[in-house]
C-alpha cells in the first residue's frame, strides 16, 4: 500500500504558527489539540522565519507577534505575582522553610515548582530532598534541639540570649554555633531575651579624686582577693518604695563576694556589705584594692577609716565614667535583665531572699560568664569544666 502524505490548507498552518509564535503555545500541546505532528510543525515555522527574512511584511509580522508574545508574558507574571503574594505573604514573613516545602506541595501545579523555588529562594535538592524525607534525622534533632531551648528559656523567665543558651545546651550534650542558635531561637522559635532599655549616654563632671584610680580600666587579677569592685544600685518595691542593693565583685573570676540590700543609700550600708565581704573570705594577708566610683559614701570619715582598719586600699573612678568600674556596671546590669526587672515583690523579706538567691546561687554556681570561658565564677575559682 502507498502512502501519501496528509495535506493541510494555509489558513490552517497560519494558524498553527500564530498559537506557536503570538500566544507561546507549546508545539507539543499544539500536537496533541490539532493532531498535527511535532515535526511537521517545526518545520512550518521554519519555512516561515525564512520566508520573513524575504519578506517584510511577513517580517512585520513576525516581530509584532514577538513583541505581543513579550507583553503577553509579563501580565501572565504579574498576575501570578499577585496570586502568590496573596496566597503565600505569610509564609514569606515567617522564613519558615518547612511551611515553604508545603506550600510547594500544595501550589506547585497553579505556579509550577522551579518557579516558587525561585519566589523562595532555595534549590531543587533541597526540596526533593525533603520530599524524599531524607532528613528526618536531621528534623528530629532539630526538634528536640528546640524542645530543650524552649525548656531553659522559661525555666530562666526569658532572661537569657543565644550565647547563653549556647553553654546551658552545651551541657546537656548539645553542640551548636553561636549563629544557629541565634537563628533558631529569634526566626523559628521566636524566643527574644528581655533586654533593659538602655540608659542615656553619661556626661562627664569635673575631675575631683579623693583617691587616685589603681586599676585604670585594667580589670583582672592574677589571684582571688585581690581587687573588689563595688557599687550601689537602686530597686523598687510593688507598693513604688525605693530600696538600695550595695555589692562587691571580685576580679579575678567576677563573682560577687557579698551583696547587701538597705532602705537608705549610706555609708553604713557601705560598711556593712565590706564587713560581710571580710567575714567571707577569712583572715587575709594581702592588702585588698577596693574600687569604687566618688559618691559620698566612700569618701566619707566613716568608710575611709575602715578601710584603713581592715587592710583595704582604695582607689577610685573618674568622675561619671562609668567605664572605669566596668565589670560592676555589668553585673548591675545582667542583674536587672536577668532578675529584677522580671518580677515585683511586696515586701522587703521577700526582696531579700530574692536578691541574695540570684547573687549566691544563680549568679555564682549556675550562670556562665563570658569573661571565664563559659565557666561560671565558682567552676573557675576551682578550676571546675562542666562541658
Amino acid at each position: 500500500m502507498r502512502y501519501t502524505m496528509k495535506k493541510y490548507e494555509d489558513e490552517f498552518k497560519d494558524k498553527i504558527i500564530r498559537l506557536h509564535l503570538n500566544e507561546g503555545r507549546t508545539l507539543l500541546s499544539l500536537s496533541k489539540e490539532y493532531g498535527v505532528n511535532k515535526a511537521t510543525i517545526c518545520n512550518w515555522v521554519k519555512s516561515y522565519r525564512e520566508e520573513c527574512q524575504t519578506n517584510p511584511i511577513k517580517n512585520g509580522e513576525k516581530d509584532y507577534f514577538k513583541e505581543n508574545l513579550q507583553l503577553r508574558k509579563q501580565l501572565e507574571e504579574l498576575e501570578k505575582e499577585n496570586r502568590f503574594l496573596k496566597k503565600g505573604s505569610g509564609i514569606l514573613r515567617e522564613g519558615n522553610r518547612l511551611e515553604k516545602y508545603h506550600f510547594i506541595q500544595k501550589y506547585h501545579s497553579e505556579f509550577g515548582i522551579r518557579w516558587l523555588l525561585r519566589k523562595f529562594d532555595m534549590s531543587p535538592n533541597a526540596y526533593y530532598n525533603f520530599l524524599k524525607d531524607r532528613k528526618s534525622n536531621y528534623n528530629a534533632q532539630k526538634q528536640a534541639t528546640f524542645v530543650c531551648i524552649k525548656e531553659i528559656y522559661h525555666e530562666q523567665n526569658g532572661g537569657i540570649g543565644y550565647r547563653n543558651m549556647c553553654i546551658f545546651l552545651k551541657r546537656k550534650g548539645f553542640s551548636y554555633s553561636k549563629l544557629t542558635i541565634h537563628k533558631y531561637m529569634n526566626n523559628e522559635l521566636k524566643l527574644l531575651s528581655i533586654v533593659r532599655r538602655k540608659k542615656p549616654g553619661y556626661v562627664k563632671g569635673d575631675v575631683h579624686k579623693v583617691f587616685p584610680n589603681l586599676l585604670k580600666q585594667q580589670f583582672s587579677a592574677k589571684a582571688p582577693n585581690t581587687v573588689w569592685c563595688t557599687d550601689f544600685t537602686y530597686m523598687y518595691l510593688q507598693n513604688g518604695n525605693t530600696r538600695y542593693n550595695r555589692s562587691i565583685l571580685d576580679i579575678y573570676d567576677r563573682s560577687i563576694v557579698a551583696t547587701l540590700n538597705g532602705k537608705e543609700i549610706t555609708s553604713q550600708l557601705a560598711i556593712d556589705t565590706l564587713k560581710l565581704a571580710l567575714t567571707k573570705v577569712g583572715k587575709i594577708t594581702n592588702k585588698i584594692i577596693i574600687h569604687s566610683d566618688q559618691g559620698r559614701q566612700y569618701t566619707s570619715k566613716d568608710f575611709t577609716e575602715f578601710c584603713d582598719n581592715n587592710n583595704l586600699k582604695q582607689s577610685m573612678s573618674k568622675v561619671g565614667c562609668p567605664y572605669d568600674n566596668a565589670p560592676i556596671e555589668r553585673y548591675f546590669n545582667t542583674f536587672k535583665n536577668e532578675f529584677l526587672n522580671l518580677f515585683t515583690f511586696k515586701t522587703d523579706e521577700i526582696l531579700n531572699r530574692a536578691v541574695y538567691d540570684f547573687t549566691y546561687t544563680w549568679y555564682n554556681h549556675v550562670r556562665p560568664h563570658s569573661f571565664n570561658g563559659g565557666l561560671t565564677p565558682f567552676e573557675a575559682r576551682h578550676s571546675i569544666k562542666t562541658f
